[in-house]
């Protein structure tokens, strides 16, 4: 088989699965395993794919690029809002205790909050996004906390050693974490080192974590890994996991919802 070919079959079966590994592609083919990660080499430069730990998975728009909260609240807004109101069974009864991680999904999340009459009352909210502070301020939800730290422009997530201070000091009921890939080897995954290391502090902060992330991010892999899947209590998404996913999620007793 021509390279051409084999890459076509690759194109195909990646928009058929929406997952390819290299393994498979080679035994599949009966080419060996370096051959494939050239086609997969030539297609992530022409932006057909992405390369991840083992394989490849359809390229999205911005790639690997970190993209503005307003850039991503507009992907996949019908799935972050079904998403959102999925994890309100997972609010704590008032008197607890929230921590909101930044992020589009619990974006999401915070907008279901704001929507219902009772969503969120006489709860302790604590989060570091100025966006999602701002909604809630709005929303007169009575007993918000942000936490300190330097405001980032692209995101405006507070990061830094001031917010990781006060989230050492903290011990919460449930915190929903937002991740921008999740991959069975390496977990959870974001591009920003100091983004990384809030959010990994805000998982060791709870009692429970619960991880909003629609389908988009499975078999993602980004620069740094900031929590384990044994980090994880609740995967709210959009569609069922599969293969080595689901297979990792299942080792972990992770419990999955659904919409």
């Amino acid at each position: 088989m021509y390279g051409s070919e084999r890459r076509r079959h690759i194109t195909e079966t990646l928009a058929a699965s929406g997952r390819v590994t290299v393994a498979a592609l080679a035994s599949g083919l009966d080419v060996s395993a370096e051959t494939i990660r050239r086609d997969l080499s030539a297609l992530e430069s022409e932006g057909i794919l992405e390369r991840t730990h083992g394989g490849a998975v359809p390229a999205i728009p911005g790639g690997r690029t970190e993209r503005t909260l307003a850039a991503r609240r507009a992907e996949n807004v019908d799935a972050k809002a079904a998403i959102g109101r999925a994890a309100l069974q997972f609010l704590p009864a008032p008197g607890g205790t929230v921590l909101l991680d930044s992020g589009s999904t619990t974006a999401s999340l915070v907008d279901a909050m704001c929507t219902g009459p009772a969503e969120g009352h006489g709860l302790s909210l604590i989060t570091n996004s100025v966006p999602l502070a701002d909604t809630l301020h709005r929303a007169g939800r009575d007993r918000l906390h942000m936490l300190g730290g330097s405001a980032r422009g692209l995101t405006g997530a507070c990061v830094g050693a001031e917010t990781l201070r006060a989230l050492r000091a903290i011990r919460v009921d449930v915190a929903f974490i937002g991740a921008n890939g999740l991959d069975a080897e390496r977990g959870l995954t974001t591009q920003d080192p100091e983004e990384a290391a809030v959010k990994a502090e805000m998982c060791r902060a709870a009692r429970r974590v619960v991880l909003l992330a629609d389908s988009s991010k499975f078999g993602r892999d980004f620069l740094v890994s900031f929590a384990g899947l044994d980090t994880v209590d609740v995967l709210v998404t959009d569609t069922r996991p599969t293969g080595a996913l689901a297979t990792a999620l299942d080792e972990q007793g992770i419990e999955v919802l659904l919409p």
